[in-house]
């Protein structure tokens, strides 16, 4: 079931892209439903056999050795899980929306959701490679094509920024696989730990230079606000809502087991980054008026706490920033479709050129106003609780980088509730005073995302439990 369940978003990809334009988006729409069936499949043969995990390997290549190797475990499951709930409500939110070849973007974004799949199951280190340079190819495509005036520089920045990245990581994989008396790039051999200390402080910046550009981190983030500015609504959304996860669940995965001793010598400078960023994207967010770029910033704060706690190193920590990935995921996608639904109603996303808009669409407002209250933390929303471990495994750590962190729940409350109260509240103005209410898919994608808020603000613990063990094995290797 997992070959089924990684190579059926490739499948379905094929099929949408030789079906036509006419029916693209319903075949499109029909396959990440079916995909987010197996996933349901899955966990049920996953929690039937009792198991840690479902695995599948065969050798691939003998020199050098590479393996076919695919797990699904507690954590990898979570991720999967983010992508295949996402991208149905991706696929829907593009309903209604006139796209020029329908059939190349959405067979796109299923090939994307391919190697998405692919990152978050592969456990050999080739094979996972292979799978994150693959999710770069359509988004640069996806960007560049349907993107705003400016795609052409802002994605070639993007593309450069992350392929080299990219190419570190691929460096260190090879440095990895000759420093191992395996030769094997096979995780069980990674975790082994055979790496000498010596060696780990320059692996260690191989491997995060990479993720930190992908999540991202502060000072690597520059590329980010401009492609989510310049990319169409539902590039944006994977962008945010799904790809950048790549790089925190990797930290996780790879980093953190496989160089101990690196992560240990400059892990205090990681987390220092992390939170500094946490800062300074707050600030740059309660400065800005276009409310892409300010979902942007906001989005930088966010991840910049959970790579925080993941080098907090402790269960609070990485419990946090698991919790805080789903719910980032969830809330990121509802705030860019919301900004998406506003811009193609008043033709701008100056939110001081907006306003009034709950008394044209009362409905799109308390929606919003969901979103909005998850994306700040609220109690009993998504964010709270991630936030709340967070911040506890950050203070575990050190006390005044805790103060600092701190800072996001207060500073986002700051340019979130500024930002719903110049687009919602008030007089209506020219732009907004015929103001449609919701289309059909827009109330099921909204809907959806503020339901999923609630539930997983009001009942955390199916999701805490099912990516404890892993995450315990994980600190063991690590300490």
């Amino acid at each position: 079931m997992i070959l089924q369940l990684l190579f059926f978003p490739l499948l379905a990809a094929l099929l949408v892209l030789a079906a036509g334009n006419k029916w693209a988006s319903k075949l499109a729409l029909g396959a990440a439903f079916i995909e987010l069936i197996l996933t349901f499949v899955v966990y049920n043969e996953m929690m039937s056999a009792n198991e840690k995990s479902l695995l599948f390997f065969a050798p691939w290549i003998e020199t050098p050795k590479i393996s076919f190797h695919l797990a699904i475990d507690g954590l990898s499951l979570l991720m999967v899980a983010l992508t295949n709930v996402l991208m149905p409500l991706i696929i829907l939110s593009a309903f209604n929306r006139n796209i020029e070849n329908s059939r190349a973007y959405f067979s796109l974004m299923l090939l994307m959701q391919f190697a998405l799949v692919g990152v978050f199951m592969a456990m050999d280190g080739m094979l996972y490679y292979i799978f994150w340079e693959l999710a770069l190819i359509p988004i640069y495509f996806i960007a560049l094509r349907w993107g705003g005036t400016n795609r052409i520089t802002v994605t070639l920045k993007f593309f450069i920024y992350t392929l080299a990245g990219s190419l570190l990581m691929l460096f260190g994989f090879i440095a990895l696989y000759w420093y191992n008396p395996m030769h094997s790039f096979d995780i069980r051999d990674l975790y082994a730990n055979v790496v000498c200390s010596c060696n780990q402080g320059w692996l260690f910046w191989l491997f995060f230079l990479a993720y930190a550009i992908k999540i991202p981190i502060v000072p690597f983030h520059t590329w980010q606000a401009d492609t989510y500015k310049e990319s169409p609504t539902q590039g944006t959304m994977l962008l945010s809502g799904i790809m950048l996860k790549m790089g925190t669940y990797s930290l996780i995965r790879w980093l953190l087991p496989v160089l101990p001793s690196g992560v240990m010598e400059w892990g205090p400078l990681a987390i220092t980054l992390s939170v500094i960023g946490i800062v300074y994207a707050s600030v740059i967010a309660i400065m800005q008026r276009d409310l892409k770029r300010l979902f942007a910033y906001s989005s930088v704060a966010h991840v910049g706490l959970i790579a925080a706690g993941i080098f907090a190193l402790n269960m609070e920590g990485l419990q946090g920033a698991t919790m805080q990935m789903l719910a980032h995921g969830v809330n990121v996608v509802g705030l860019f479709f919301c900004a998406d639904i506003i811009y193609n109603r008043t033709e701008t996303n100056n939110m001081h050129e907006l306003g009034g808009i709950r008394l044209a669409a009362p409905g799109f407002n308390t929606l919003f106003m969901i979103v909005v209250l998850g994306s700040v933390a609220l109690p009993l929303t998504n964010a709270f609780i991630g936030e709340f471990l967070l911040l506890y495994g950050v203070y575990s750590y050190n006390t005044w980088l805790a103060a600092f962190a701190g800072l996001t729940i207060i500073l986002g409350a700051v340019y979130m509730l500024r930002m719903f109260q110049h687009t919602m509240l008030g007089n209506t103005v020219d732009k907004t005073s015929a103001f449609a209410e919701l289309k059909w898919n827009e109330w099921c994608v909204l809907g959806v995302i503020s339901a999923l808020i609630i539930i997983m603000g009001i009942y955390p613990n199916p999701i805490m439990e099912l990516a404890q063990p892993v995450l315990t094995d994980i600190l063991k290797h690590v300490k």
